[in-house]
């Protein structure tokens, strides 16, 4: 959201005057006010960041990134995708990917401007989420005509992002949730949930030859499922202490460790898994 600004002449500012946490973009040397985000805005910004940053072919994003691609033009997407940046200051150039969330007071001609020049700098994807009416996703690309995509529908970016993303997961957390999920996965090695059940059954059958083929496919299916949870808390950079690693292998509920597998993608603390279950499931 910002004021549009009479752009007939280039404006007397640049980027190099802002500071990290000033809350204006530039556009051609005016400057641009950048209201804080209401309640919606701000959690569905959010929702569709875990799903975009979590892409196994996302090296770096980022939300509100301030990106300069000329001295008087700094732009901040709600979310960015782009080569990991070098050093401090202000990114140069634009990013890949930008995603827009316009709701309420979104100032459409500063945005028309704003898509214009991230897709002028050389961004290959700009979404635009709209919070208000149908829920629906605006795709931009350079020489192209805008397309709508409506729920039901998936968004790609080729060259950006390696899986699609289902339009309700820029909406609903459920939705992301799933998404970000089986991303995750992927960055540790899984196709998706059935691959990692399979490993588990895989396990499973092996232990079966030696001590029981049924004992051993539940065994293993559990100790596929403990391993996942531990791999993606570990891509997230969470550590995990000794003692609650053993709980969770030593865990036979099945239902529990999924319940605990889904819980991964998102939570900050590995402890808050257990406030998901009763440890008498542990054993």
């Amino acid at each position: 959201m910002g004021e549009s600004a009479v752009r007939s002449a280039p404006g007397p500012f640049q980027a190099n005057q802002l500071k990290d946490g000033d809350r204006y973009e530039l556009s051609s040397g005016h400057p641009i006010y950048c209201a804080p985000a209401g309640p919606e805005h701000a959690g569905r910004s959010l929702t569709g960041a875990a799903v975009i940053a979590s892409d196994p072919d996302v090296e770096w994003a980022g939300v509100d990134a301030g990106f300069a691609p000329e001295p008087g033009t700094l732009r901040a997407p709600d979310v960015a995708v782009a080569a990991p940046p070098d050093g401090r200051g202000w990114i140069p150039g634009v990013p890949l990917l930008a995603v827009e969330y316009a709701g309420v007071g979104q100032d459409e001609s500063d945005l028309q401007t704003k898509i214009a020049e991230l897709l002028g700098g050389g961004s290959r994807y700009i979404w635009v989420v709209r919070l208000l009416g149908p829920r629906r996703v605006e795709v931009y690309r350079s020489g192209e005509p805008m397309r709508v995509a409506t729920i039901g529908e998936s968004l790609t970016a080729p060259g950006v992002l390696r899986n699609p993303i289902p339009v309700e997961a820029l909406f609903e957390r459920a939705a992301a949730d799933r998404a970000a999920l089986r991303n995750l996965l992927q960055r540790a090695g899984y196709a998706d949930l059935d691959a990692v059940r399979e490993e588990g059954r895989e396990e499973g059958r092996e232990e079966g030859r030696e001590e029981g083929r049924e004992e051993g496919r539940e065994e293993g299916r559990g100790e596929g499922i403990a391993d996942a949870i531990l791999t993606l808390l570990a891509e997230r950079g969470l550590t995990v202490a000794p003692d609650l690693a053993a709980r969770i292998h030593a865990c036979r509920d099945h239902d529990q460790l999924k319940r605990w597998l889904r819980a991964a993608t998102r939570v900050t603390d590995p402890a808050a898994l257990f406030a998901m279950g009763d440890f008498h499931q542990v054993r």
